[in-house]
């Protein structure tokens, strides 16, 4: 057996070979090129010597394997190489599935893409039963098509329909849905996972296939009727225009049984031809902002020149080191946001302590955590689990013992700055003291501070369960070592951290409050609530300004608004609407009826010519200004923050880089 560089072969006394997959310089496994063309001289050499069973698992700590090397898609210079490309994993994972002897994939950690391809090719598989665990194909959030196999063989193990669920949206499901789905022989605590994985190989059990009635999901007549289906709800949700490739995921399964290959270059739905597209370019791109958003809570070096902070070495207090996971957080305020911030370090497994002025005041919170819990762990216990570590707190007893404190109290400056001088004094020196302020500037509220340079501003999205961004907030005086202590408090809750400068509106509020109040504007014209939504939807916005006013708040919305433009008069409809009492979905009223607990929509009406870029106008221009002041440190983060914080348009790649595409904006030198 010949030596590799990324992958180790070891063979046992009962005759099972264990393929370890440790790709090297690396601290993730992709399959690049390399690791592809390793990977079949392996499969090559066990064919002159075949074990009694392989095992193949991943040398690294942090997961299986994320997938294919999204830096080689942007190295393709042509069509040929694309194909190239995909046949390569195509290859590959058929000489697996061929293989005389059984072959299982022992899953721990993510389990992505090409990995999860892999994984499919393997007559077995065993997952291990941790949260860090997920499995998906999530190339359609990419632009692009699952191409080495997933589209033919997911659908033939757990039928079409829970298969084309998870193909069209590129959602992960956890160890125990994948067992529950078939997609799992098993599903096993990590200090057994060896032997579950052994014992497999040994039984020998029938090869998983779709059970009887799915299995008619497969039949060539019946599958264009299942197509028809999911086109329809994939239309609701993405246009084709601009995301073409669900659409050519569910051509390529009904015409072409799964093989990306089979189809044309001159089709569509060929790989050839998406990889071609800049909506596979933009999405790439926005992955890849995505990463970088990852790495300012790993690495403290990588926000060095995004911090606008304080200098290093000026540290006045003991602080909590980096890489020390949180694990009591103290949250002030039990509204929307305080309670669902308080929720969601619960899901991520963090005890939390919950405080408000009594306790009828927390039920309303206590009452959302479970739904969520509920909807997101579909396991009872689990979520009792979740509930049982939100502790409500009346007295604030928990801030001496918190990690992180978080303040969510309403939009009053007075207020915060009361309440953060009796949470200075009651912390602990080395506990982080955040506000979640949309609106304040933090040398405000830190004004009241006997030592301003620990407050830190968190600012979360409404609703959390769904934004994953975090604007990671700083003042002048603000400590430079705080902000990679946010940023890693951060990851560790699942979120994206952004560190923006302390300014009105930070950057997302700034740039989508005039976005919302020309909307609004629309409205006090007589323009329908539903035409303006459908304007930008045309565009490409995941939801319409009006709908997303009532979601974030309309009190909210006039205070942001407010404060970035102090002369501006409100739109007419916004003050009538608060003067009432209707803020939106959080009190079942606003532009819409929210009874239901959706926006209660009549039919929008034809879109009037000019109105689409009305209403984008105003959050193009204002990306620009925010660029320009350096609100954050470069153009790449701005449309970072758009597009996680706003929901832009994903498939432009932001706003700066959509106008940078036409021409209207030159990045300065060095970005992009």
């Amino acid at each position: 057996m010949q030596a590799f560089h990324h992958w180790k072969t070891e063979r046992a006394i009962d005759g099972i070979a264990w393929l370890t997959l440790d790709k090297a310089d690396s601290s993730t496994n992709t399959l690049s090129a390399a690791v592809l063309e390793e990977f079949r001289a392996v499969l090559g050499d066990l064919a002159a010597d075949p074990p009694k069973g392989l095992v193949i698992r991943s040398g690294k700590s942090n997961g299986f394997i994320a997938g294919a090397d999204i830096d080689e898609f942007g190295q393709l210079k042509n069509v040929d190489e694309a194909v190239a490309l995909v046949r390569r994993g195509w290859d590959a994972f058929n000489q697996l599935e061929a293989t005389p002897y059984p072959t299982l994939a022992l899953v721990r950690g993510f389990c992505l893409g090409g990995g999860m391809e892999l994984a499919l090719a393997c007559r077995y598989r065993v997952v291990v039963d941790e949260p860090a665990t997920r499995l998906g194909l999530p190339e359609v959030m990419l632009g692009i098509v699952p191409g080495w196999g997933g589209i033919r063989r997911l659908p033939r193990l757990i039928g079409a329909p829970a298969a084309l669920d998870l193909l069209l949206s590129g959602k992960t499901i956890d160890a125990r849905r994948a067992k529950k789905l078939g997609l799992a022989d098993e599903c096993v605590p990590p200090r057994v996972m060896e032997n579950a994985a052994r014992g497999v190989l040994f039984a020998h059990p029938t090869l998983r296939r779709a059970p009887f009635p799915l299995s008619l999901s497969l039949a060539g007549p019946i599958r264009p009727i299942i197509a028809a289906q999911a086109r329809k709800q994939v239309e609701k949700r993405a246009r084709r225009e601009h995301y073409p490739a669900p659409y050519a995921i569910l051509d390529i399964w009904v015409k072409y049984d799964g093989d990306a290959l089979a189809a044309p270059a001159t089709d569509s739905a060929s790989v050839a031809h998406l990889l071609q597209t800049p909506t596979a370019a933009n999405l790439i791109r926005v992955f890849k902002l995505q990463e970088r958003l990852k790495s300012f809570g790993r690495d403290s070096d990588a926000l060095t020149s995004v911090s606008s902070s304080r200098e290093r070495g000026e540290q006045n207090e003991p602080l909590r080191d980096l890489h020390r996971p949180a694990q009591h957080v103290h949250v002030v305020g039990a509204g929307t946001m305080g309670g669902d911030i308080a929720a969601w370090c619960a899901l991520r497994g963090l005890t939390v302590t919950l405080q408000d002025q009594n306790a009828e005041r927390l039920a309303p919170a206590f009452a959302r955590a479970a739904g969520l819990f509920a909807e997101r762990l579909k396991d009872p216990l689990r979520a009792r689990d979740a509930l049982d570590r939100i502790i409500p707190d009346v007295a604030g007893d928990g801030v001496g013992r918190a990690d992180v404190i978080i303040e969510a109290i309403f939009e009053n400056l007075e207020a915060k700055q009361q309440l953060f001088k009796h949470l200075e004094t009651k912390a602990r020196p080395d506990a982080l003291l955040a506000t979640n302020t949309s609106s304040i500037p933090l040398e405000k509220i830190g004004a009241a501070l006997a030592d301003p340079s620990r407050l830190v501003g968190l600012h979360f999205f409404n609703p959390v369960p769904r934004m994953m961004l975090v604007e990671i907030v700083s003042s002048a005086d603000t400590l430079a070592s705080l902000v990679p202590q946010a940023a890693a408090f951060t990851r560790q809750i699942d979120k994206l951290p952004l560190p923006v400068k302390s300014a009105p509106g930070f950057l997302v509020n700034r740039i989508l409050a005039p976005y919302l109040m020309e909307a609004m504007r629309c409205v006090d014209e007589g323009i329908a609530p539903e035409t303006v939504d459908e304007a930008a939807l045309a565009f490409g916005m995941p939801v319409g300004p009006i709908e997303l006013a009532d979601t974030v708040g309309l009190d909210i919305c006039l205070a942001v608004g407010k404060m970035l433009d102090p002369d501006a008069n409100s739109p007419k409809r916004l003050t009538e609407l608060i003067a009432a009492g209707n803020l939106g979905r959080k009190t079942k009223r606003g532009f819409y009826d929210w009874s239901s607990g959706k926006a209660a929509k009549g039919p929008a009406g034809s879109v009037p010519d000019g109105l689409t870029d009305r209403l984008i106008r105003p959050l193009l221009d204002e990306a620009q200004a925010a660029m320009a002041e350096h609100i954050v440190a470069d153009a790449d983060l701005v449309d970072a923050g758009a597009i996680f914080g706003t929901g832009f348009a994903p498939f432009t790649g932001g706003p700066l880089h959509y106008l940078a595409s036409r021409g209207e904006f030159v990045p300065p030198s060095g970005q992009r």
